[in-house]
């Protein structure tokens, strides 16, 4: 459940024009993104309906651009990073980003029922890395806090880690990757999620393909 809340909170925090990233503040980049994301959904009965192939489109188009997935997959790869070959972390970086995008795409639907306590950012001019936090109010729930760790480059500024609740998205794959390259080493690590976005994407294509029939009855 954390994973997904985290997951689905890096996608909406990051959609949004990159011209517009490189001159925002990240808290208001933040703020805007994800009301603008959540107003999409409302209005969007495609994506409020489960067409994964319409969500993971427009994550892939808005939302990449805004992580740092070399970052992303660097730290929770954690030390056996180091020890990969340039190609090896190409595959991870690309395997680890289709994972969190397959995995998560139709969980962006819950924030239509959402609303977000934007907490004020309290950041110095010369600051390169922050974090901004998001309160998401859940009808009936326990409010959720959000952090997203940002940090400032030539193309703006890009997310590379999400808290939820105080657990890291980031930490929380690491324990599970280690425990993959201690009994496969980096090259089992690279099949095991190649392996999982394929699953994924079948599954994806049957729920697309069996929608259809399932509504003429």
């Amino acid at each position: 459940m954390t994973r997904w809340i985290a997951c689905t909170a890096l996608a909406l925090a990051a959609i949004a024009v990159q011209a517009q990233s490189a001159l925002t503040p990240p808290d208001e980049l933040v703020k805007a993104v994800m009301l603008e994301v959540a107003d999409i959904i409302a209005k969007d009965k495609d994506i409020q309906g489960g067409d994964r192939a319409k969500t993971i489109a427009m994550i892939e188009e808005k939302a990449l651009p805004h992580f740092n997935f070399v970052g992303m997959t660097a730290l929770a790869v954690g030390p056996s990073w180091q020890k990969a070959t340039p190609e090896q972390k190409k595959r991870l970086m690309e395997e680890f980003r289709d994972l969190l995008v397959r995995t998560y795409a139709s969980s962006l639907t819950v924030f239509r029922e959402q609303n977000f306590d934007f907490r004020p950012l309290r950041m110095k001019p010369t600051d390169t890395d922050v974090t901004v936090l998001v309160r998401v109010l859940q009808p009936g729930s326990q409010p959720v806090n959000i952090e997203y760790d940002m940090e400032k480059t030539t193309r703006g500024w890009k997310v590379y880690d999400v808290r939820v609740a105080g657990i890291s998205l980031v930490v929380n794959y690491r324990t599970e990757f280690a425990n993959v390259v201690r009994d496969n080493g980096i090259d089992g690590l690279i099949s095991t999620l190649a392996a999982k976005n394929k699953t994924l994407a079948s599954a994806s294509t049957s729920a697309a393909t069996s929608t259809p029939a399932a509504a003429k009855k």
